[in-house]
């Protein structure tokens, strides 16, 4: 399984970014896909998952801040991240469960990894 992560970069407080992953059509047919972050130190998170009926869910830190969607059609999955606040800084992976009932945002329950892209936010 190939994810491919792409928009993540520098910004302060307060600004936004969006990230990407493509993966290939099967991924988005037969996957919930999540979005995850890991910082220095610290244990890999998960921030939103998408099932795939399109049901979301996401940690309370980011509730009404990011948003998780996706473009079935173009195989690409976004983090709309806004608000961004300097304890968002982590490196951010894309991934994809494939179990029956997926939806979790558990990292232990994700069986395809991307490579990550850094979000770095300054005060």
């Amino acid at each position: 399984v190939q994810l491919v992560e792409s928009g993540g970069g520098s910004v302060q407080a307060g600004g936004s970014l969006r990230l990407s992953c493509t993966a290939s059509p099967y991924v988005f047919i037969h996957a919930c896909m999540g979005w995850f972050r890991q910082a220095p130190g610290k244990e890999r998170e998960g921030v939103a998952v998408i099932g795939l009926d399109g049901s979301t869910d996401y940690a309370d830190s980011v509730k009404g801040r990011f948003v998780i969607y996706k473009d079935s059609a173009k195989n690409i999955l976004f983090l709309q991240m806004n608000s961004l606040k300097p304890e968002d800084t982590a490196m951010y992976y894309c991934a994809a469960d494939f179990r029956d009932f997926c939806g979790s945002r558990d990292r232990r329950d994700f069986q395809g990894w991307g490579q990550g892209t850094q979000v770095t936010v300054s005060s």
